[in-house]
């Protein structure tokens, strides 16, 4: 029995900690989101330069989901 409680409790922890990450992850996002939006608003411009990646061992210059997501969420639209 208490080991049965003991598992139970588990699942709960990491769905904490899961849901902790995921509020930071977005508090970043509109930090970022605000940064760029100020920087816009005082004239200036902004660019992001992703360095790639390696898929299947070969390089890509080729942005991926997740960099366009971000992209999103920062209010950029990617030029590709």
């Amino acid at each position: 029995m208490v080991a049965r409680m003991a598992r139970e409790r588990q699942p709960d922890a990491l769905m904490k900690k899961l849901l902790q990450t995921i509020e930071i992850s977005l508090a970043a996002t509109e930090a970022a989101r605000d940064a760029v939006q100020e920087i816009l608003k005082r004239g200036a411009d902004t660019g992001i330069f992703f360095s790639g990646s390696r898929s299947r061992g070969a390089f890509s210059t080729e942005l991926t989901s997740q960099d366009k997501e971000f992209l999103r969420a920062v209010s950029i639209k990617p030029e590709r």
